[in-house]
């Protein structure tokens, strides 16, 4: 008589994450949840990534997985055909050919507590209590919302918060980019997983003295500096949410209880930042 336990199902396995990030915390204009998948099918292995590219399904299929979680939607925008003459057509078909699933937990996982801004903070060194930048108000406690806001252990000079913050996070041919005196003494730090210039304004009212986040424009950006707002570190969108993805693997195994023994995860490292090289004249 054998006394393994039977994988879970994938309709398990999304039962389970949507109770640490449930879809109903996702924005309206998001699109969460899954993709594409027969929620019958037994999953052993789980691949985590930022974005659904066909670098990230091949990794997955040369593994043997048979769910991809990503942080990135496929399909964000409407679409009226699927087909393989469009590259996310092609992503679709080869999904289905495969048996590979696909799950995206998106704004819901940016807003949870933790989320995506509590693994960033981690990753380049703040020390809790966290708190949110942009606060939920659906939320009684005060814990969800976008963003985070936290204080270093010590106080450094603003270029050795930009390395420490650069060493934490994995590497992309952009780095780190940093507006501000770098000799400014940094304290307090705000965080946003992904492209954050719409916080502008709340890193400012939260008086922290550095805002690190992702997709900063130039406009905003320099404005906001010359107008003795907080120092600003611009890192790589895939950069800012990858270290989430552990987070997230960890909570999924944890919420899957005994069946959790039974699935294997793992975190892709395939560097999917859009900018995959950088050139700087002399």
């Amino acid at each position: 008589m054998s006394t393994t336990s039977a994988p879970p199902t994938l309709q398990d396995v999304t039962d389970a994450f949507e109770e640490l990030y449930p879809p109903a915390w996702a924005a309206s204009w998001d699109a969460v949840g899954l993709v594409a998948g027969d929620p019958g099918q037994a999953v052993r292995r789980i691949l985590f990534a930022v974005d659904p590219v066909a670098e990230v399904v091949d990794e997955a299929v040369e593994w043997g997985a048979q769910l991809i979680v990503t942080h990135h939607p496929l399909l964000l925008r409407g679409v009226t055909s699927v087909a393989a003459t469009t590259p996310k057509g092609r992503l679709v078909h080869r999904l289905i050919r495969e048996g590979v699933a696909l799950y995206t937990a998106h704004t819901n996982a940016d807003t949870a507590d933790p989320g995506v801004s509590d693994a960033l903070a981690a990753a380049v060194g703040l020390a809790g209590p966290l708190a949110p930048l942009d606060p939920d108000p659906s939320d009684p406690a005060g814990r969800r919302g976008i963003g985070r806001v936290g204080r270093l252990p010590e106080p450094m000079p603003l270029e050795d918060f930009a390395a420490q913050a650069a060493a934490g996070l994995p590497g992309t041919a952009g780095g780190v980019r940093v507006a501000g005196d770098p000799k400014r003494t940094v304290r307090t730090v705000a965080v946003s997983g992904g492209a954050g210039d719409s916080l502008l304004g709340a890193a400012r009212a939260a008086g922290v003295d550095a805002y690190l986040t992702s997709d900063l424009r130039h406009h905003p950006a320099s404005e906001f500096t010359q107008d003795g707002g907080p120092a600003l570190l611009d890192v790589a969108h895939w950069a800012g949410e990858w270290p989430w993805l552990a987070d997230g693997a960890e909570r999924l195994a944890g919420a899957l209880g005994s069946r959790g023994a039974t699935v294997e995860t793992r975190v892709s490292t395939t560097v999917t930042d859009a900018w995959s090289q950088a050139f700087r004249g002399d």
